[in-house]
């Protein structure tokens, strides 16, 4: 009886042990990149954190083109596609899932900026600035999407987007405006 016990514990224990190792590499299978390749080359070139914040954001408006099926963005797309590749693919709730994942990116990259003691004074809030204006044009199309939605998955995402925005919008009441060169306050 014992045996019997001892051969069906190991065995359910060698089969826990396998099921553990063949499921992480089903779910990295289903996981896609929120960047394409192009940008992500242009996100590793681009080290100073005012052209970074350019690049996330102009790859956050690909994504609103295809979303918004802009025909009359065809001369920019085709003028930009050396550098920036085919725009991005995918379901509505994949690019929405995309948007999200770049806003939090570009939150990340703001962080670790100002975490580093030596922050170019310039740059960062330039960058930060920037952000936020993109932000402001992007809640209304959020808000939009989300009313058209159905999918609770889309849903979840946009609000996760709103919410990013309206970090960085927050945020951004911290930072000192930028100061324009040869004007005084007298």
């Amino acid at each position: 009886m014992k045996t019997k016990k001892l051969k069906f514990a190991l065995f359910a224990l060698t089969t826990l042990f396998c099921l553990t190792l063949l499921l992480p590499a089903a779910a990295n299978a289903q996981r896609r990149d929120y960047l394409t390749d192009e940008e992500i080359e242009l996100v590793r070139d681009a080290q100073e954190i005012d052209k970074r914040i350019g690049v996330l954001t102009k790859a956050i408006d690909r994504r609103f083109l295809v979303l918004n099926s802009d025909a009359s963005q065809a001369k920019r797309v085709e003028k930009d596609l050396d550098r920036w590749g085919e725009l991005p693919k995918g379901s509505r709730g994949a690019l929405l899932s995309d948007i999200e994942k770049i806003l939090q990116k570009a939150i990340d990259d703001i962080d670790d900026v100002a975490a580093h003691t030596k922050m170019d004074e310039k740059l960062f809030p330039k960058a930060v600035l920037d952000l936020t204006s993109a932000c402001q044009g992007y809640i209304p199309q959020f808000k939009t999407f989300f009313d058209l939605s159905k999918d609770e998955k889309e849903k979840g995402s946009i609000l996760g987007a709103i919410d990013d925005c309206n970090q960085i919008i927050e945020a951004s009441a911290k930072v000192p405006k930028e100061v324009k060169k040869g004007k005084s306050k007298n």
